[in-house]
């Protein structure tokens, strides 16, 4: 007995559009975790990329909290950026952007508020309890943007 695989005669064009689809927000995503990371970097004192390569755990804590609150934003923003593939991805990387900047502004005030010295803290080779306060807001505030951005 044979069997066919009957698939509807747009099947293939659907896949292509969705892989396209898929490669552009991937893309999207990926410039505005890079512009993220870059924002973190440039606002937080001391080079996070070097102090994490050289292993200082505070450093280590609060880049990656702050990546995390970085995705968070990128993918609710490409999540509510429902509608055509071309106002998806701009509407996407508009509140992605938006996102960010917010972001980075909150997590800055919440550190003038909380009177950390941040620059001394990432710097450091011991762990201090007080990064896991900076790595906080960051997820807490990244949760804040994102649903601000759905």
């Amino acid at each position: 007995m044979i069997s066919e695989l009957a698939l509807d005669p747009g099947f293939g064009s659907a896949i292509g559009r969705g892989v396209g689809a898929i490669a552009l927000y991937a893309v999207v995503g990926l410039v505005l975790m890079v512009v993220g990371f870059y924002a973190i970097d440039w606002t937080t004192p001391g080079k996070l990329s070097t102090l994490v390569r050289s292993g200082a755990p505070n450093a280590v804590i609060v880049t990656s909290a702050g990546l995390v609150s970085m995705a968070l934003i990128v993918v609710v923003a490409i999540y509510s950026s429902a509608g055509k593939l071309d106002e998806g991805l701009l509407s996407a990387l508009i509140f992605g952007f938006v996102g960010i900047v917010v972001q980075v502004l909150a997590v800055r005030l919440l550190e003038w508020v909380t009177r950390l010295d941040i620059g001394s803290l990432i710097e450091s080779d011991r762990f201090a309890p007080a990064s896991v306060v900076v790595a906080s807001a960051h997820v807490a505030l990244g949760l804040v943007v994102a649903v601000a951005i759905s």
